[in-house]
């Protein structure tokens, strides 16, 4: 049987994935950070602890970072 690839938007640009990708693997394959960012998926917080789940097909996930100034 053939994997569907999974279709995701990273900080508005499209990516897709040949097979089922954990958050975590998605960072490291996309050169972000894993370390100070928050991850928000469909504009809701994805908790850390969870970045080891599967990413869903169509999810839209943004990568924030804290900036510091005021």
């Amino acid at each position: 049987m053939t994997a569907i690839p999974i279709g995701v938007t990273v900080n508005g640009e499209n990516h897709t994935f040949p097979e089922p990708i954990s958050v975590r693997e998605l960072l490291q394959t996309l050169n972000l950070p894993c370390q100070g960012v928050a991850i928000a998926v469909d504009g809701a917080l994805f908790p850390k602890s969870q970045w080891d789940d599967q990413v869903g097909r169509g999810w839209e996930i943004e990568v924030l970072t804290a900036v510091q100034g005021g």
